[in-house]
């Protein structure tokens, strides 16, 4: 069982930065795979990002390229997701998860566990 905790999130004007963090729990965190999702308010949870169990291998949804970056720390059992550049558009509740498959993917039914969320608002 792996337990994920986000944080980081909160309010921010349009153009700011935001840095969010996932702890998980257990010995093997190198061995997932781990990925950000978000949901707006009346629209479906959608894929962010991604990055493999070994951090080489990372994808993004085309609405965040270039602005947003996937990291992890595999000492400390964490996930990071820096979004530059945001947007009115980027508010949403950030969700992290973790597939016990290494490999990065972007289909939400990979991931075996969730995060509760952290609400991530943008003001314009």
């Amino acid at each position: 069982q792996v337990q994920l905790v986000e944080s980081g999130g909160g309010l921010v004007q349009a153009g700011g930065s935001l840095r969010l963090s996932c702890a998980a729990s257990g010995r093997t965190f190198s061995s997932y795979a781990m990925g950000w999702f978000r949901q707006a308010p009346g629209k479906e949870r959608e894929f962010v990002t991604t990055i493999s169990g070994n951090g080489q291998i990372t994808y993004y949804a085309d609405s965040v390229k270039g602005r947003f970056t996937i990291s992890r720390d595999n000492a400390k059992n964490t996930v990071y997701l820096q979004m530059n550049s945001l947007k009115p558009e980027d508010t949403a509740v950030y969700y992290c998860a973790a597939s016990y498959r290494r490999t990065a993917a972007s289909t939400q039914a990979w991931y075996d566990y969730w995060g509760q969320g952290t609400q991530v608002t943008v003001s314009s």
